[in-house]
């Protein structure tokens, strides 16, 4: 039996597996539901999908990629970029495909987790003595609850599990949402459909997405000159680390980024109304803030409406909005993003005396070790996600959380490693006072940021170099190591 399992082989899974693999750790296996590795990366192969964050600083930082094509990589590099990764540190033994994992249960007599899974049909069981999640944030998508949905007699599909078997072309195309994925197909998708019409609910503030090829020169001078790409990569992290002083000191120093929104939709949009109705009503960065330089021109083609009223049903022909207009549409396409906080509580784990990670309640400490639950580790827990820079950067900090949690059971020669039910309540007791304060609570919107109480269990409220210094070492006093 494994000593580690490992659930998902995104970044995080991939990463932890060359971490352990460097520290001298070969006794673990990564269990993935899918045919191959990679994650969202993997999953989300809609029109003109691409990374929202500067490509020099989207990777892992012992592994910088010189030939990125682009300053912003489409989705195809990316997941190369992880195979290559996954076969230079021979991860390949190490995963195990299509293997589902329906439950997580600790043994406290054997101090071992017990992982039951459905591996191509046949039912699995691993005894490991420890398990991390890597199974990301933004791997279950989230369809919204519109009456008669099921009745539709066309073509529907979620963006993260694109149809590419669907011809859009000549079709009308009703596309729900206008989040992160709609404003990079909607514009791809707009040349071809005769007819599209996006449902928008709430506008997003958007930035110009400052994209260019990334010349062949400059490509070959950063696979010479490593120190090159690296001092780019620097510069990149520098820089929008300065973008979060709005998030990790007071909101009302958004108000330059609100102005760059502004100014970007004056420019784009010349119509009144049409601007009027993409304007948001809310502080900057309360939700996600978006980059996209051809979202704007797109909506305004001749074969694209935008519609901002409530859907209230959809049906066999298409949709039916508030005002009483019926859409009519052979394709629905939903842009509504992912169910962030049951990524990891989709797992059922139970911990020690049947205690459970449960929706309403997730919390951890740092956001990768909880109470009462030894031996496990959260890779994108709860609040580490952030809104400025790469979530790349937020993965390698949590290994070296977990790799320092490994030392302390092997110099203890222990069994065991459980953080403090005093440690995990004093640490989010504090990190809730400063999300109150944060724009995501005062800046006037509602975001899946935010559970059904209002709470966020998703986002890390401080510079992403504050939370490195936090997690690169564990503390013994948090935490009890048995043997």
């Amino acid at each position: 039996m494994p000593g580690i399992v490992i659930v998902g082989a995104g970044f995080g899974g991939i990463g932890m597996g060359i971490a352990l693999k460097k520290a001298g750790y070969d006794d673990f296996i990564i269990l993935d539901k899918a045919d191959d590795l990679g994650g969202t990366w993997r999953d989300n192969q809609y029109p003109g999908c691409a990374c929202d964050v500067p490509s020099p600083l989207y990777s892992y930082s012992f592994e910088l990629n010189p030939d990125w094509s682009r300053l912003f990589a489409p989705q195809r590099e990316i997941w190369d970029y992880l195979r290559r990764c996954a076969r230079t540190y021979g991860l390949e033994a190490h995963i195990r495909y299509g293997s589902v994992v329906e439950r997580m249960d600790w043994d406290e007599d054997a101090r071992r987790w017990d992982v039951q899974t459905v591996e191509h049909g046949e039912l699995g069981s691993w005894r490991p003595r420890a398990v991390v999640s890597a199974a990301g944030a933004l791997h279950l998508p989230v369809y919204p609850d519109i009456p008669g949905a099921g009745r539709f007699g066309g073509t529907a599909f979620h963006s993260s599990r694109w149809n590419h078997a669907c011809d859009l072309a000549g079709k009308r195309v009703a596309v729900i949402g206008t989040g992160a994925s709609a404003i990079q197909f909607v514009p791809e998708i707009a040349e071809q459909a005769g007819q599209l019409t996006v449902f928008q609910r709430t506008p997003p503030w958007i930035h110009p997405r400052p994209d260019a090829p990334i010349p062949a020169r400059m490509r070959t001078a950063f696979r010479k000159a490593p120190v090159a790409a690296r001092a780019l990569r620097d510069a990149i992290y520098l820089g929008l680390e300065l973008r979060a002083l709005g998030f990790a000191v007071s909101p009302k120093l958004m108000a330059p980024l609100q102005q760059v929104a502004r100014r970007h939709l004056a420019s784009q949009v010349k119509d009144p109304a049409l601007r009027g109705r993409l304007t948001p009503d809310y502080t900057i960065g309360c939700k996600r803030i978006l980059l996209s330089s051809d979202y704007y021109p797109a909506l305004q083609r001749p074969n694209v409406s935008l519609v901002t009223e409530g859907i209230t049903e959809i049906t066999e022909a298409g949709l039916t909005t508030a005002d009483g207009q019926e859409h009519k549409a052979d394709v629905i396409i939903y842009a509504t993003g992912f169910n962030a906080i049951e990524s990891v509580t989709s797992l059922h784990v139970a911990g020690r005396d049947g205690r459970k990670l449960l929706p309403g309640s997730l919390e951890a400490y740092q956001g990768i070790t909880v109470a009462g639950f030894p031996n496990l580790f959260l890779l994108l827990g709860p609040n580490t996600g952030q809104g400025h820079s790469s979530a790349v950067f937020m993965i390698e900090s949590q290994i070296q959380h977990v790799l320092s949690c490994l030392h302390l059971l092997s110099a203890d020669k222990a069994t065991t490693i459980e953080v403090s039910e005093d440690a995990q309540r004093r640490y989010n007791d504090a990190l809730q006072r400063r999300l109150r304060r944060a724009v995501w609570s005062e800046g006037g919107c509602r975001s899946w940021y935010l559970d059904a109480a209002g709470v966020n269990r998703t986002l890390w409220p401080g510079f992403t170099f504050e939370y490195w210094a936090r997690t690169r070492r564990a503390r013994r006093a948090d935490y009890a190591v048995t043997r």
